[in-house]
């Protein structure tokens, strides 16, 4: 943009942030509230066909209806000269498929501090009759203060409307994260937004997700049918429970999973009770904002990263006990063995003396 174009006389579009599939994103200034926001503009080419037209104005009244620290706030929704636009909070930051990517897998402590927002965010909207229907880390926005937010609500569904025996011609979703139902082209639930964070959770903890393939209908046929790898086998360092629990995110079946992200984040809650290294980092990263600014984005935040003003993160690298490096040596350990050891060869002499004597008085 050469020069600022004005939305309603009321926003100023300053930087684009990025550009998706049917949108592009602004950061732009409220001029009438005095504010940073950021909008989504639908192409001019889409504005104009109805069922896009619907498709975004969904997403506005199904966004605009959730108020949660770990959501996305809509605050506008309009039409300029056969544009329509969302505006939305601003964040700054990147989504987590970047963080991913700029510093391969997380610590277990980061990871579950990051799920838990998520999960809440996520299990807030279950709560309030949606299916999110594309939960990917591409739409999981994280600020420099490591506070997550769902964004992009554009195909998520509401409850009331799903049948069971529903079945669709066009699988809406992103194939590396869409859950098996939805591969098939069944009905979603909000187990089937479980799913896709088991696949998140997988890629955060092992740096790549459990399927990839070089076709859509490939990686749809994974999902289906193809057990997920072992991650302990990959990374010994994950600790055991924590394994379980995605490999449960992750059944074929949705009865056989979480039923909601509330049933998911209570249950990463719980195993972060247990381990008191993860506690304290927990602790240390907010999930509510600081202050009374709410910041978020917006559909593949990505490109955020490339533009004049890039964010920088420091890289998640939090230790624990239970994730030492194979190296480090316990003395302890090693020390109570030779002890035993000695204790146990000591034995083999004295036995021998007593079935000695033993054998001198017999007859």
């Amino acid at each position: 943009m050469t020069e600022p174009h004005l939305l309603n006389n009321r926003y100023r579009l300053d930087d684009r942030l990025g550009t998706g599939g049917m949108a592009t994103v602004f950061r732009a200034r409220d001029l009438m509230l005095e504010r940073t926001v950021a909008i989504k503009v639908l192409r001019m080419d889409l504005s104009t066909d109805p069922e896009f037209r619907e498709r975004f104005k969904q997403e506005a009244r199904a966004a605009a209806n959730l108020s949660h620290p770990n959501i996305v706030t809509v605050h506008d929704f309009g039409l300029d000269e056969d544009q329509l636009f969302i505006v939305m909070e601003n964040v700054p930051g990147t989504d987590l498929k970047t963080l991913i990517q700029q510093h391969g897998r997380f610590e277990s402590a980061d990871t579950l501090a990051l799920m838990m927002q998520a999960c809440a965010g996520l299990g807030y909207a279950h709560r309030s009759g949606l299916v999110h229907c594309d939960v990917k880390p591409q739409n999981m926005l994280i600020s420099p203060e490591m506070q997550l937010k769902v964004v992009d609500f554009g195909i998520s569904r509401a409850l009331a409307s799903i049948s069971p025996e529903e079945s669709i011609d066009v699988v809406w979703g992103s194939p590396l994260y869409f859950s098996p139902e939805q591969a098939a082209g069944n009905a979603p639930s909000p187990a089937s937004d479980v799913y896709s964070l088991g696949v998140m959770m997988f890629e955060m903890l092992c740096g790549q997700p459990p399927f990839t393939a070089s076709s859509a209908d490939e990686l749809s046929r994974l999902h289906r049918e193809a057990r997920p790898p072992a991650m302990r086998s990959m990374f010994p360092a994950i600790p055991h429970g924590l394994e379980t629990i995605v490999q449960k995110a992750l059944a074929k079946s949705p009865e056989a999973r979480y039923q909601t992200a509330d049933q998911l984040g209570k249950e990463l809650s719980a195993f972060t009770q247990q381990k008191s290294y993860s506690v304290n980092h927990v602790a240390a990263l907010p999930v509510v904002p600081v202050d009374e600014t709410r910041q978020v984005a917006v559909e593949n935040y990505a490109p955020m990263m490339q533009s004049g003003n890039p964010q920088v993160f420091p890289q998640p690298a939090f230790s624990s006990r239970s994730e030492r490096s194979a190296n480090d040596v316990d003395w302890g350990t090693w020390l109570l063995a030779l002890l035993a050891l000695i204790a146990v060869g000591g034995l083999v002499p004295f036995g021998m003396w007593v079935y000695t004597m033993l054998a001198a008085q017999l007859p």
